[in-house]
């Protein structure tokens, strides 16, 4: 064989990608997975080019402009404004009552043996595993129509989150100092307090209040189900059609949605400073963020106007003894149970569709290097709920399982996009600009350079979404997006019971074998 043929031969077997096989084969692995799910979703491009239904869409779209801005408008939006913001305040207090002792119980930390509280974590799986609009819709049928169903809500659902995350960070916080205390005689109250405490306030004080943060985002939705703030105004403009005040109340949530991402980030920057000496245990930060969360507490419980103690009264706890047993027996029948099966099958599609069309979408919204405009972008994207995106596909795309896919997309694209590009600018520039002084265009130097770095983090902030995204899809059907939320408001509105529970139950399974999907997933990729 000649030389020049050999040297030939041996350059084109060194450009070829030697992993090019293997992506071949999970790339159809993953398609012909895919294909059933987009089946079952109802993906179809054809509503976007039917000339009668983008006519409906322009004519909904134009009617958002311009906002409403009467008067009597604007202060019902101020008053539904205060009353989002309080719901999410009361409820997240609610949650530290249930989180503190429960994440005490739960976790192994400062034990002298690590052992685990099996009941403590079965509670609170039950607690986080029903999505909160689940919990607020039922509360709804007990107390009635306002916020205390939607502080209730919160507090339960949002105390099983507080207190899984703050057993973990007092169980990854170095143990050395508990031990000590330990051996030295000390309680294991005492250990968790001055040993562990101490190392992680920073961490258990930053994700709470990420979680009032989500807490607001979650009060709105809550609205729908009639439990008050700026959802139920929503709700009411939807139904109405009235495009100018649902733009109004938008408008006014992005605005309480920047105003808490604001002071979240100088409330996590606050955190890192390193605080100056003092006498006295807390400075004076410190005892003013306890002051202002204190005044926030009160103002807020003043607004919402509760009658807390009626909801501890016998009638109360009979009231609801007597709802909670109509849910007991679960409707078992044969025919319901496939028809909760395909709800199963229905949400679970409508959960990757949507979280794939997000991760694709939010990935082409995090390359572009000049960011301002396309964060722009990403925060109008994420600022809008699920539940609000749901009612405008809907019209684009009828009711249904792809409306509900594609509400999740747009949302979802918006919270990736953000945690994509923070990944990818994080990278290491170095590798890719070596490709590109060998002669590689751009393309092939992020797909070769910066991308194979970032892929586990992005693929882990997917998985992440997606376990969030697999509690949404379940309530999507509220507002008519198919899967097991639209079977249970159905049965709860009918007041069948015994199958809005095997609804329930059938939505906690669920969420629970995605948490465990997705944590084996993670453990695999590391």
């Amino acid at each position: 064989m000649p030389v020049n043929a050999v040297s030939d031969s041996s350059a084109r077997f060194a450009k070829r990608d030697p992993a090019a096989r293997g992506r071949l084969t999970w790339l159809v692995l993953a398609l012909v997975l895919l294909w059933p799910m987009l089946q079952t979703s109802g993906f179809s491009l054809q509503p976007f080019f039917d000339a009668n239904n983008l006519k409906v869409i322009g004519n909904f779209l134009a009617s958002f402009l311009p906002p409403e801005t009467g008067a009597e408008f604007l202060a019902y939006l101020g008053q539904a404004a205060l009353e989002t913001l309080a719901i999410a305040t009361a409820g997240m207090a609610l949650a530290l009552v249930i989180a503190v002792p429960m994440a005490y119980l739960s976790s192994g930390a400062a034990r002298e043996r690590v052992t685990l509280n099996p009941v403590a974590r079965g509670v609170l799986t039950i607690l986080r595993g029903i999505p909160e609009l689940v919990w607020a819709l039922v509360f709804v049928r007990v107390f009635g129509l306002g916020p205390a169903a939607g502080v209730l809500a919160l507090g339960l659902t949002y105390g099983g989150m507080l207190a899984k995350v703050y057993a973990e960070i007092l169980e990854s916080t170095d143990p050395a100092p508990a031990k000590a205390l330990r051996a030295s005689g000390a309680g294991r109250l005492q250990a968790l307090l001055y040993g562990l405490l101490p190392q992680a306030a920073k961490e258990l004080t930053s994700y709470t209040v990420y979680r009032w943060e989500c807490a607001i985002r979650a009060s709105v939705v809550m609205g729908f189900v009639g439990a008050g703030g700026l959802g139920q105004l929503m709700d009411q403009a939807m139904k109405m059609l009235n495009g100018g005040e649902a733009a109004s109340i938008l408008l006014a949530f992005m605005l309480l949605v920047a105003a808490a991402d604001l002071l979240s980030t100088w409330l996590r920057s606050a955190l890192d400073a390193v605080p100056a000496a003092h006498a006295l245990p807390f400075g004076w930060r410190s005892t003013l963020f306890l002051i202002a969360a204190i005044a926030g507490l009160w103002g807020s419980l003043r607004l919402l106007d509760m009658d807390l103690p009626t909801l501890f009264t016998q009638e109360a706890a009979s009231s609801m003894g007597e709802f909670v047993q109509g849910f007991f027996p679960p409707d078992l029948s044969q025919p319901w149970l496939l028809k909760v099966l395909q709800g199963i099958w229905e949400t679970l599609a409508i959960s990757i569709v949507g979280t794939l069309l997000a991760a694709m979408v939010g990935l082409l919204l995090a390359l572009p290097r000049w960011r301002t405009p396309w964060n722009l972008v990403l925060n109008v994207l994420r600022s809008v709920p699920e539940l609000v995106w749901a009612t405008i596909t809907a019209l684009a795309v009828g009711l249904g399982p792809f409306a509900g896919a594609l509400a999740l997309a747009l949302h979802t694209s918006g919270v990736l996009g953000r945690l994509y590009a923070e990944a990818l600018q994080n990278m290491p520039a170095a590798p890719a600009r070596a490709l590109q002084l060998t002669g590689s265009n751009r393309l092939l130097a992020f797909c070769y350079g910066t991308f194979p770095g970032a892929a586990p983090q992005l693929l882990a902030y997917t998985l992440y979404r997606w376990e969030m995204n697999i509690r949404m899809a379940a309530i999507l059907g509220f507002v008519g997006a198919g899967g097991l939320g639209q079977l249970l408001y159905f049965e709860l509105s009918l007041f069948h019971y015994a199958q809005a529970s095997t609804v329930i139950i059938a939505m906690l399974a669920l969420s629970m074998a995605v948490d465990w999907s997705s944590a084996w997933l993670r453990r695999a990729m590391r």
